[in-house]
């Protein structure tokens, strides 16, 4: 089976493909993350999970390589990683009672021929309307300073939403795994082989 690499530091993305259960090892590219002015965040998600993905294809030329990466937006504004407990109860207080759109780009890389594929998976969340000690409460006990959204949908976050609308509950996490699926099978590597 070809070595594949995940062009990731995220433990989260990492705990998603072990689900897999394919042979896979970890790597953090080094790009520079910062949005294009005028950027759509569909377009800003998939042209940073390829930079991520071709960033290690030089030094692994025989690998395949996943990026991924996500940008969260609410009413055409970014949501980033909070970084510390002041910004993750601001945007939770921006999201709530509002629709946060989360956009995760995919790509597979193949380092041997340089061709890669790339896409955009789109899931949405409506937010609860929350009061500001619900959400000092959720951002005290779950700490998501490192998640897009300020929440972990996984975990107690799930108690934020009223719906959740996409394809693949996975890729709200940080990785569409049924598209990476139908990606990794064009390399005759699946989980169920």
């Amino acid at each position: 089976m070809r070595r594949l690499i995940l062009a990731s530091s995220s433990p989260y993305r990492r705990q998603l493909l072990e689900k897999l259960r394919i042979p896979f090892e970890c790597q953090a590219p080094r790009i520079d993350e910062q949005p294009l002015p005028g950027e759509p965040a569909s377009e800003l998600a998939s042209r940073l999970a390829t930079e991520k993905a071709l960033a290690l294809a030089n030094d692994h030329p025989d690998a395949l390589i996943i990026g991924s990466d996500q940008v969260a937006e609410c009413n055409g504004t970014l949501l980033g990683k909070p970084g510390n407990t002041e910004n993750a109860i601001d945007q939770l207080s921006r999201s709530a009672g509002q629709t946060v759109n989360f956009h995760t780009g995919l790509c597979l890389a193949d380092a041997r021929d340089g061709s890669h594929h790339t896409l955009c998976e789109l899931f949405s969340v409506r937010f609860r309307p929350l009061s500001a000690s619900e959400i000092r409460r959720y951002v005290e006990l779950e700490k998501p300073l490192d998640c897009a959204g300020s929440f972990k949908s996984e975990g107690l976050g799930i108690a934020l939403f009223e719906k959740m609308e996409g394809s693949d509950p996975n890729s709200l996490v940080g990785l569409p795994l049924i598209r990476l699926i139908d990606l990794l099978k064009q390399y005759d590597i699946s989980p169920l082989q």
